[in-house]
């Protein structure tokens, strides 16, 4: 076995691939902690060296009480060559580490569990509509821009493909700040009060910078993990609907309570500052084919289900009990522990990956020299065509769409039978969840319940909005691989069960507005990695980034029809109408509010209509996609890496003949 020692800490490395990793017992103390926490505390030290460039002597130096008495710790695991020193190694293992695909992974994570802003309108939402002034439909039309910034996020994907993901992310940092800093200052009247068309397009701009981060961390994600994409879709996604939940925990343990306007400063710095830190982290990988390890992602699972377990707890205690700032603060801390779990992950799988390399170098290896013939050519002897010919032959393509499974062009996708009964699916799905998400704050006091229910329904709302996209994401994969269930089945259920969300809030029975809120939030959610998982998987991946921001682009055109030409205008009549009756009128300036459970019954009546139109179509796309899915729709992503492979060895193959012959 080879030995490297430095300072206090020794390295064994052995040769069946095992590590051993010895404390000095110079470094003894009282041994205030264990051999298992010495190892990690020491291990995050050496991390945090290499990140900010620190010399690993003075620093371990200046910590040895950290460590108690003597101990040994072996892991199974095995690392790269050291070098000529342990502690320079264990530098080079975290090097690897940060810049591998799995802690893209968890970077992915961490942008994605703070990129769920828009899904926390209904808190500040009264905050925005009473020191601005303005009546439900004003308030509504705002949030129907929110909803348009967050959803239409074709820019975001054309600037995808024509530039690395760090400009995206970039982009979407600027846009973050400005636009929800900007609407801080306008609600905290540290500015004059705009013009409604400005606030408009303030919260168009802060909520399209979600798509940003989406299209540079998610797709990312796809593309460098696309054997699992049900799986990892709804891992992702399912941190985006935890969101609303983790950041009214953060928003807490820094601002306290009863502050909305603190939460919109929140807001705008926070997931702008989460993606700013791991821009260089976020790049696409030259990936080789592996198996399936659905075992990671169950992991990552169970990791998220652990904080969303915490998270539905401590939202029923805190709507119970007073908790003081200490309290919130603890909260807080334990929430971003939670966050940073899945580092443990991400650790294991890069030590088995180094593992496997070594297993794989130490292997025997077969020299085969493979001679590969150029194919004829052929250019002179293909005809010539003309400029009106190819203008005919690119319109005939975008009617004559390839097979489902291959690559479409962004117009063939778009002109697509199959895209517009997606579309409309979700149009009517997701537009008749995000009226009642993005109302629930009005709803809530139209029903008369406590102000302080608010945070509770749109907490309720985000733990299962995510709770449904993990549940959609894991459950469609298990049901498509296992028993060739098409994916658009599980958007029928969906939509069929959100319906009974919509009926208990227009009729509105006393504490049904909980229950509600969990059906909604649930279906809400699921419907986004089952349309993501879709399109990926009909229309390919090659110009996914854009065809993945048109299928977000029904979500906003559902709200525009479903929130503003219906929930708000409605919500106006019967609160003019309440007004009439007390021998009243409407003063300028002033805002507008409705009592009762007739302020919005006929509305979610229609919403309810509409859904079973949605839930018809997703019917109708199951169908024709059926046969597409009895069959092996990873068999073209299988072939692609085998032939990649096969050219990755005849180049090396040649390359060492070539190294002989010379």
């Amino acid at each position: 076995m080879a030995k490297s020692k430095a300072l206090d800490c020794t390295f064994i490395v052995r040769s069946d691939g095992r590590f051993q990793f010895t404390i000095d017992s110079r470094l003894t103390d009282s041994g205030c902690l264990g051999p298992p926490f010495r190892v990690l505390f020491l291990y995050i030290y050496v991390v945090l060296d290499s990140l900010i460039s620190l010399h690993s002597a003075p620093f371990i130096t200046r910590h040895k009480k950290v460590f108690g008495p003597k101990i040994q710790h072996q892991c199974k695991m095995v690392v790269a060559e050291f070098g000529s020193g342990g502690l320079r190694g264990m530098k080079s293992f975290s090097y690897h580490v940060i810049t591998g695909r799995w802690f893209m992974l968890f970077a992915s994570l961490l942008i994605m569990s703070v990129a769920g802003a828009t899904y926390m309108f209904g808190i500040y939402s009264n905050e925005v509509k009473t020191s601005l002034g303005y009546d439900q439909s004003t308030l509504n039309l705002l949030s129907f821009f929110k909803d348009l910034g967050g959803n239409v996020g074709v820019i975001s994907g054309l600037v995808n493909e024509i530039t690395p993901p760090w400009v995206v992310l970039s982009i979407g940092v600027l846009m973050n700040f400005f636009g929800y800093f900007m609407i801080w200052l306008a609600v905290s009247g540290r500015t004059a009060k705009p013009q409604v068309w400005q606030m408009c397009l303030y919260i168009c701009i802060g909520a399209n910078s979600q798509t940003f981060a989406n299209t540079g961390a998610l797709v990312t994600c796809v593309k460098n993990f696309p054997g699992s994409r049900g799986s990892l879709l709804g891992l992702l996604k399912g941190y985006v609907g935890l969101s609303g939940a983790i950041m009214t925990q953060l928003y807490h343990a820094l601002y306290g309570d009863h502050n909305p306007q603190a939460l919109i400063l929140l807001i705008a710095w926070l997931p702008a500052a989460v993606s700013f830190l791991f821009l260089p982290t976020i790049r696409i990988f030259n990936t080789v084919h592996q198996p399936r390890n659905n075992r990671v992602y169950y992991h990552l699972l169970y990791i998220s289900l652990c904080l969303a377990g915490f998270l539905m707890v401590l939202i029923v205690v805190q709507n119970k009990l007073s908790f003081s700032m200490i309290e919130y603060r603890v909260d807080g801390l334990v929430v971003f522990s939670f966050l940073l779990l899945p580092l443990a992950v991400v650790f294991r799988e890069e030590v088995n990956h180094l593992k496997t390399q070594g297993l794989i170098d130490s292997a025997p290896e077969l020299k085969v020299v493979t001679e590969v013939i150029p194919p004829p050519n052929v250019e002179q002897e293909l005809p010539t065509t003309t400029s009106s010919e190819e203008k005919f032959s690119c319109f005939r393509n975008i009617l004559n769409p390839p097979k489902r499974g291959e690559d479409y062009t962004i117009l063939q996708a778009l002109f697509s039978i199959d895209m517009l009964i997606l579309f409309v699916a979700t149009t009517f799905g997701t537009g008749g969840t995000l009226t009642a998400i993005d109302n629930l704050g009005q709803i809530g006091n139209a029903l008369g319940y406590p102000s302080k229910s608010t945070t509770t329904f749109v907490s309720l709302v985000s733990i299962w909005n995510y709770l449904g996209r993990v549940a959609a994401g894991y459950a469609s994969e298990i049901f498509l691989t296992k028993y060739k269930v098409p994916r658009p089945y599980m958007v029928t259920l969906v939509l069929l069960i959100s319906c009974v969300g919509h009926i208990l809030i227009a009729l509105g029975i006393p504490n049904s507005l909980y229950l509600a809120s969990v059906i909604i939030g649930f279906c809400f959610g699921a419907q986004w990695p089952l349309m993501f998982a879709i399109i990926s998987e009909i229309f390919g991946l090659k110009y996914y980034s854009t065809l993945y921001n048109l299928g977000a682009a029904a979500s906003p055109v559902g709200s525009y029809i479903l929130n503003v030409k219906v929930a708000g205008v409605l919500y106006d009549k019967e609160a003019l109408k309440q007004l009439k009756a007390k021998g009243l009128t409407r003063e300028a300036g002033k805002d507008l509010t409705c009592v009762g459970v007739q302020c919005y019954r006929m509305a979610f009546i229609i919403i309810t209509a509409s859904t079973l139109v949605g839930c018809l179509a997703a019917l109708i796309l199951s169908l024709r996609t059926r046969k597409f899915y009895k069959g092996d729709i990873y068999r073209k992503f299988r072939t692609e890496h085998e032939t990649t492979e096969n050219e990755m060895e005849i180049t090396e193959t040649k390359t060492e003949v070539n190294a002989v012959n010379g």
